[in-house]
């Protein structure tokens, strides 16, 4: 069936693709609080371990917001973790980083998804996708928001 929503297939491609790299950038961050919140140990385990499932759960819930917007375009979204890494500009860890490091890494992958969600909102406004602003504007919000509370935690 067509999809007749007032932006054409050019414009919902390039939406889609944008939100693509979002969920991509979400899930990979994701996947690495989930695992800090595993592993964190030291003197703010309790308040990380805590801080970190709320972040995970967060995010879980926005990534399934974030791939219904892309099918709502139209398209499909990518689904195995080989599709998220090689779509993601952030990368994923190994080794086991102390408590400090965590904060810091996960303060910096905050602000490359609130980077991410603001190309996604230049997108979105050059092609008139109100309905996509209004997914992301509030994801925006809170990646820069959580960047600056972990920001403040690792001093």
């Amino acid at each position: 069936m067509d999809i007749n929503i007032g932006i054409d297939e050019a414009g919902r491609e390039k939406s889609s693709n944008a939100l693509k790299k979002l969920l991509a950038d979400t899930y990979t961050l994701y996947l690495k609080t989930h695992g800090y919140h595993w592993n964190v140990e030291g003197p703010h385990f309790q308040q990380l371990h805590l801080q970190f499932m709320e972040q995970y759960t967060e995010m879980w819930t926005a990534v399934d917001e974030l791939a219904e917007r892309i099918r709502a375009l139209g398209h499909y979204a990518p689904s195995s973790y080989s599709e998220m890494s090689g779509l993601s500009s952030i990368k994923e860890e190994t080794g086991n980083p102390d408590w400090q490091e965590m904060v810091t890494n996960l303060a910096k992958g905050h602000e490359q998804v609130a980077k991410t969600a603001r190309e996604v909102l230049r997108v979105a406004e050059e092609i008139g996708d109100e309905a996509t602003s209004d997914v992301v504007a509030p994801r925006l919000t809170l990646h820069e928001k959580t960047a600056w509370m972990l920001r403040a935690t690792a001093h």
